[in-house]
């Protein structure tokens, strides 16, 4: 199974080839260099059976088996039973070349884009390349089944370890950068004309069926802010609702919105994704923390406070693989563990909840940041003349709650790294590579309660609830509310109900 430094080295390689190969289709190089098995492949294509049962003790039974011969030629493993078709790949050893086993593998994953009905797209997720990988090994894709799908290997599918390699290959710079690129470039796809925002009053809904739902909420994806830039897919009005697509907060969403609240403007492709892009790319607020004494401890066994915890030997989370992000926040959720009636933290008493303050724990644990304080207005103004102000209670600081969340998450959250996800199934399938995500919605009645759910990675034991299409209906959540639990679904669309102005779903790669 191949590691970080071998799908670098892969990258490093061959990177020149792939780029020149797949420019013009909607695959990128990082969606090659993921194949689960391609260093070893690359090893079997150059020397017999044999010769590789020297080198990978998993084949030393060879040596003992003379009816056992490769089945996979070049990097990308052209299968056996494409003899008969083309026998001289075989036969001259064609397979030995890069640009060879790359054109056939290309071929495949063409054909599987077409048999996934994508190939009309002008670009695919990560998660959509998942299942035209699946369909490559398979012959099809069953969306029920999400990514557990193709070889089982004792622990993890086919599709799980081509969605953990491409989050690893997205995490390697390409040859002659410094940085790696964002996993997924914005591309926008609507080619109809231009509108803007106008209501005048509050935000546009935009939803993901082109009708108002009952109750309203249930089919918004996201609130578009008044003056807000979109474009049409056509143009053509359905129920009153036209198909648009935007971006928010660095994310492509698509979806419908009432006609009679959008203004026909003219305007250039790239003013709907730099108007969105502002604020992400602002230098961020400086984070700030609740000051203590020296020498105070913040247990989980004490009733809540304003600060954070610091107790002795807490786990963190590092940047290392899908499977050892998953393995850490699991780490996490046990050490903060939120149903424990002795963790007093997270207990509710006397009318109060303390989801904010277990989605502050989490985060923290996690090295992301989820003020449990921020700066006061006051304060904001002082850090925006250059000055950098105590924190002090009261003064330049104030708690935040579940509804103060919500907003710092939409005015702030960008700079320090978090982004939008578009559905709860992107959600799950990013804390299912070890990102923190989290649900959160705003209540509409200012001064009750909001909520703030985290979202963690699936395990043999708990999972999300999906529909028969596949799509994540309530994902994994941890929470501590009305009702504290370390793993569960949870009401499904609770952050819908009418009792919310509006929700959100964030990660934090």
């Amino acid at each position: 199974m191949p590691k970080k430094e071998d799908i670098r080295w892969f990258k490093e390689t061959f990177w020149n080839e792939l780029e020149a190969a797949l420019d013009g289709t909607v695959f990128d190089p990082d969606m090659l260099v993921a194949h689960p098995r391609g260093q070893e492949m690359f090893d079997i294509a150059r020397a017999a059976l044999l010769a590789m049962a020297e080198h990978v003790p998993g084949y030393g039974f060879a040596k003992n088996r003379p009816d056992k011969f490769c089945h996979g030629f070049g990097v990308f493993q052209y299968d056996l039973q494409f003899f008969k078709s083309d026998p001289d790949y075989f036969l001259e050893r064609r397979y030995e070349r890069f640009e060879e086993t790359l054109g056939r593998a290309l071929r495949e994953l063409t054909s599987a884009l077409k048999k996934r009905d994508l190939d009309h797209k002008p670009s695919i997720s990560d998660f959509e390349f998942c299942t035209v990988a699946i369909t490559y090994n398979t012959g099809g894709f069953k969306p029920n089944k999400g990514l557990k799908q193709g070889h089982f290997d004792g622990s993890k599918y086919y599709g799980e370890h081509i969605n953990d390699y491409l989050a690893i290959a997205r995490g390697i710079p390409a040859p002659g950068e410094v940085e790696a690129q964002p996993a997924e470039p914005l591309v926008l796809s609507a080619t109809g004309p231009f509108f803007r925002v106008e209501t005048l009053t509050t935000s546009l809904r935009l939803r993901s069926e082109p009708e108002i739902s009952s109750p309203l909420t249930r089919n918004v994806i996201a609130e578009m802010p008044d003056g807000w830039p979109v474009r049409a897919f056509t143009g053509e009005a359905v129920n009153g609702f036209i198909e648009i697509e935007t971006v928010i907060d660095g994310t492509v969403f698509r979806g419908f919105s009432s006609l009679d609240y959008l203004v026909p403007v003219d305007a250039a492709p790239e003013v709907v994704v730099s108007a969105s892009l502002a604020a992400s790319k602002e230098k961020a607020i400086p984070a700030v923390w609740m000051p203590r004494k020296q020498g105070t401890i913040t247990k989980r066994t004490e009733n809540a406070n304003a600060h954070s915890l610091n107790e002795a030997n807490m786990p963190g989370r590092s940047s290392g693989t899908p499977d050892e992000l998953r393995a850490e926040l699991a780490t996490i959720i046990t050490y903060l563990d939120p149903a424990k009636g002795a963790h007093k933290r997270y207990r509710p008493h006397s009318g109060l909840t303390f989801c904010n303050i277990y989605a502050h724990d989490f985060c923290a644990l996690a090295g992301v940041y989820l003020p449990r304080v921020w700066w006061t207005d006051k304060a904001l103004l002082k850090i925006a003349a250059g000055d950098q102000p105590k924190p002090l209670y009261g003064d330049t600081i104030r708690e935040m709650r579940a509804n103060d969340l919500f907003r710092w998450l939409r005015d702030y959250g960008g700079p320090h790294g978090w982004l939008r996800a578009t559905s709860s199934t992107e959600l799950q399938n990013r804390a299912n590579l070890g990102a923190v995500c989290l649900i959160i919605a705003r209540r509409k009645q200012e001064g009750r309660s909001g909520h703030v759910a985290m979202v963690v990675p699936e395990t043999a034991t708990w999972t999300a609830k999906r529909m028969p299409g596949g799509e994540v209906s309530s994902p994994l959540q941890s929470q501590a509310g009305s009702k504290n639990f370390n793993y569960g679904t949870g009401t499904s669309g609770w952050w819908t109900a009418s009792r919310f102005a509006e929700f959100a779903m964030w990660y934090h790669p």
